[in-house]
């Protein structure tokens, strides 16, 4: 079986996730299609030789519905010979879609292609596609359906969390999101976008490099309400053991809302020297994990550990963890589990303070691992997300010439 490579990688910056963020003037379709003309620019690339465009996207309704991918692929002037698909794994496509099309690279069933995902919560709001996981009474009366954030007040209050320690975890991530972008780190990757007003829109705009343990104090519970409107019930019948949730993520502690886009190129040995192009990172392995729906969010923390065992390696040997904040307990416990600090675990901030772009969120932290693992010369790192419904899915890579 051929090695994967991966051999460039592009993003959008991260706007706000609302009418007033910079990308909201841009349908996810335009996006993506400024993303595969950027491919174009940077690599030389031959858009006629992807064998296929495989974008994840959590809310596939109007602007992203109808198979988006082709349709960018299309606008892009790829050509009618170039494939594209769309998946939606919730919060992991765009990870998954790195999973998906790494494997079938493996497989001989593709030489080069396309991976990414796009989110335009703005233009296309959470929950929008009212399917029967969010809209249907007695599916979530079954299921046991709950709102991410009351699944993350149900983890806190199992694992005995303080809310000082989630306050003290987000006050981390944006000093690191700021210092990052300081740095320059995001410089090799990010695409700037045309603003609505002609400027230039360069950099996440959701990190707050002020923020501080006692602007955080003072914010209410986010979900406390959603808990006590019947979710709470749900949560306990399924897990009696916890007692009384205790209602402790704010809006500063959970994931903020984003637009944007990423897209990442992968190929064998012999595409990337057909183009010139230097590989960056071996796409190693992946797995995915599917737990109880009401815990929800532990799922990605079991994909990472089961795809560390299928390659024979221990947390210890993993260099940089890239692990999308769903809410500040589950990195507390991550951290814990996997004994993964700060220098290791979402070194340059993560998506409490730079955004949560549903679909793209995955393979943003893909590209970003790889980026990372090259400026500190490491050699594995792991990118994981986890999803609605309890779902996880997570990309082992090794740097090239570690």
């Amino acid at each position: 079986m051929p090695d994967v490579y991966l051999l460039d990688y592009v993003r959008t910056p991260r706007a706000k996730g609302s009418a007033r963020g910079s990308l909201h003037h841009l349908s996810p379709v335009d996006l993506i299609v400024l993303l595969q003309r950027a491919l174009v620019g940077r690599t030389g690339l031959d858009p006629s030789a992807v064998g296929d465009v495989l974008v994840g996207s959590a809310s596939q309704v109007d602007e992203q519905g109808a198979n988006l991918a082709r349709t960018a692929t299309l606008l892009a002037g790829w050509g009618h010979g170039v494939p594209g698909g769309t998946l939606n794994r919730f919060c992991a496509s765009g990870v998954d879609a790195v999973a998906q099309t790494a494997a079938r690279i493996r497989a001989g069933d593709l030489e080069l292609a396309v991976a990414g995902g796009v989110e335009s919560v703005s233009r296309v709001p959470m929950f929008s596609d009212r399917g029967p996981l969010w809209s249907d009474p007695e599916t979530v009366r079954r299921i046991g359906s709950i709102h991410m954030g009351v699944a993350a007040d149900l983890n806190a209050t199992m694992d005995g969390l303080r809310r000082e320690e989630l306050d003290a975890y987000a006050v981390e991530t944006h000093a690191k999101a700021a210092a990052a972008w300081d740095r320059g780190d995001n410089a090799g990757s990010v695409v700037p976008v045309p603003r609505a007003d002609g400027t230039s829109f360069e950099r996440d705009e959701l990190i707050r490099p002020g923020t501080t343990a006692e602007s955080l104090a003072g914010l209410a519970p986010a979900f406390e309400e959603l808990g006590a409107s019947g979710q709470d019930e749900i949560a306990l019948a399924a897990h009696p053991e916890a007692g009384k949730i205790a209602h402790l993520h704010t809006v500063g502690t959970s994931p903020a809302l984003a637009d944007g886009a990423a897209l990442l190129l992968l190929g064998t040995e012999e595409q990337a020297g057909r183009f010139g192009l230097r590989p960056r990172a071996r796409v190693l392995a992946a797995a995915t994990a599917a737990v109880d729906p009401v815990i929800m969010l532990t799922a990605g923390q079991d994909a990472v550990e089961k795809v560390i065992a299928k390659a024979g390696l221990r947390p210890a040997d993993i260099d940089v963890f890239e692990f999308a904040e769903a809410f500040s307990a589950l990195c507390l416990r991550f951290r814990r589990d996997l004994s993964a600090g700060p220098d290791r675990l979402n070194p340059g901030g993560g998506t409490i303070a730079m955004g949560h772009a549903f679909g793209a969120t995955g393979a943003i932290l893909v590209g970003g691992c790889a980026a990372e693992l090259e400026r500190r010369g490491g050699r594995y790192g792991v990118a994981a997300v986890s999803g609605a419904a309890g779902l996880g899915v997570a990309v082992l890579i090794e740097r090239v010439d570690a």
